[in-house]
């Protein structure tokens, strides 16, 4: 074991502040990652004030980890000290289950480990994301960053990038798949982008008019204010797919009924609260379906990446010091924020031992 210097939450109700923890020493199998940029999720937001239930302290955030290899272990195979990395979600699964199987390791049946807030295999502690100078990960949960992007942009895309590019390839989007997008923020931001460039039309749905030159700035061709129940109605039976990436309860019912036949809405924001039941009619009128997603597995994710270096994706970031993560997860609630903050990691305080 060795320590390296972090930002953390000591408790639910205390500020994010230095310190130092502790990373296994490389494996075999480990690749070992100076981290240069990592993206902040509104997950790490829930986790670090314990909205999502009782969790271990302390709680190292971070999850969009892009970084430079400082050392493989001896069985590694496809890395060498270098390269550039990345780090998404997830760091293990069971590998052996059905879902593993078949590269969907989000959905391992007997419980994936998380980047952070879970129990490390390897040494039974808690695992630390990437809110610290640097990180250790088996090479199977590794992922390969192109050398020509904007690292820093580029850091998002291993968890907002991920999220909305993996139920677009499961619904098939491709040249002139008519896509909606509930939202415009990191994840919507991203489900605009990536729709666009896979070939699709995209209807940008939000509540805030002073959003719809930024939506067609995107890649959006068309923009819906949601409130405005007669741009809604003229939408009606126009979707094949709908990508609802708002994380509060909302009446669904307005957007099933622009969801063409057999079309299906997918969501991807998780609210405190269910959304209100939608009606029965809503879905036997078209044989219209309403999904979930979570995610990607690893090989997803690779895809996910070498597509959006080939078609020049990224997300659009505010960079920010380490010690400024406070005041942006205030401005995260307030969204206040276009449409993704990342973390510069030099400004990673030294933490004492």
């Amino acid at each position: 074991m060795s320590q390296t210097s972090a930002f953390g939450a000591s408790a639910a109700d205390q500020p994010l502040a230095s310190l130092a923890i502790e990373r296994r020493d490389p494996g075999p199998r480990d690749v070992a990652i100076d981290i240069l940029y990592c993206g902040v999720c509104h997950s790490d937001l829930h986790f670090v004030r314990g909205e999502w239930g009782q969790q271990s302290w302390p709680i190292v955030p971070g999850h969009e980890i892009v970084g430079r290899v400082t050392a493989v272990g001896e069985e590694v195979e496809g890395w060498k000290v270098g390269d550039l990395a990345g780090v998404g979600c997830l760091v293990d699964s069971c590998r052996t289950c059905s879902a593993c199987a078949e590269d969907l390791e989000q959905f391992c049946e007997n419980g994936n480990t998380l980047t952070y807030g879970s129990v490390e295999k390897e040494t039974g502690r808690t695992t630390h994301g990437g809110y610290s100078k640097d990180i250790v990960v088996d090479q199977d949960f590794c992922l390969h960053v192109s050398p020509d992007v904007d690292l820093a942009a580029t850091a998002p895309l291993l968890c907002a990038g991920i999220t909305t590019y993996s139920p677009l390839r499961h619904w098939n989007v491709g040249e002139g798949t008519r896509v909606g997008v509930v939202g415009l923020g990191g994840l919507g931001h991203m489900a605009v982008k990536l729709a666009k460039a896979m070939g699709a039309e995209v209807t940008l749905f939000t509540t805030s008019p002073t959003k719809a030159d930024a939506a067609r700035a995107l890649g959006a061709d068309h923009v819906v204010i949601s409130k405005d129940a007669d741009q809604m109605k003229g939408a009606a039976n126009s979707l094949d797919l709908i990508i609802d990436s708002v994380a509060a309860p909302h009446d669904l019912n307005a957007y099933l009924a622009t969801l063409d036949r057999n079309g299906a809405l997918v969501l991807l924001g998780v609210p405190p609260e269910p959304h209100p039941a939608p009606a029965v009619h809503n879905f036997i009128r078209g044989r219209r379906s309403l999904s979930g997603s979570l995610i990607g597995g690893i090989a997803e994710t690779q895809e996910m990446l070498d597509f959006c270096a080939e078609h020049g994706v990224t997300a659009d970031v505010e960079m920010i010091a380490m010690d400024q993560i406070d005041a942006a997860y205030d401005r995260m609630v307030a969204g206040d924020v276009k449409f993704r903050f990342v973390i510069d990691m030099e400004s990673m305080p030294t933490a004492a031992g």
